[in-house]
């Protein structure tokens, strides 16, 4: 019998995908992977520590052309090292962006809305 009572506002889905995002303050865009994304959230894996408080611009770029990739300001919650060179870190998701709200350079090479 499975007595798991889900305690999260918003179910999260597991994603593999690519995202790209900017440390405010930084001009270097780095690439990393999404694992899971949620309504108010997310969880992806960087190269890099980034500190708890940081806030990110971001795009979470689609497997396919036709979706235009997800964009959004987030603050990191957590980081923490998952022992492979890589991160993990936890987001809030605190605004949804346009395309002119990120820069030029977060989708440089990619049709945001094109299919």
């Amino acid at each position: 019998m499975n007595d798991f009572i889900e305690k999260r506002d918003f179910y999260r889905m597991v994603v593999n995908g690519e995202i790209r995002y900017r440390i405010d303050g930084e001009s270097q865009i780095s690439t990393g992977r999404v694992v899971n994304l949620s309504n108010s959230g997310l969880l992806m894996t960087a190269d890099r520590e980034i500190a708890p408080g940081a806030t990110l611009t971001l795009a979470i770029l689609p497997g396919h052309s036709i979706t235009p990739p997800l964009l959004a300001d987030a603050s990191v919650i957590r980081c923490d090292s998952s022992g492979s060179d890589l991160y993990n870190v936890a987001c809030t998701i605190d605004r949804i962006l346009a395309e002119s709200d990120t820069g030029p350079d977060l989708l440089e090479g990619i049709s945001a809305t094109s299919p």
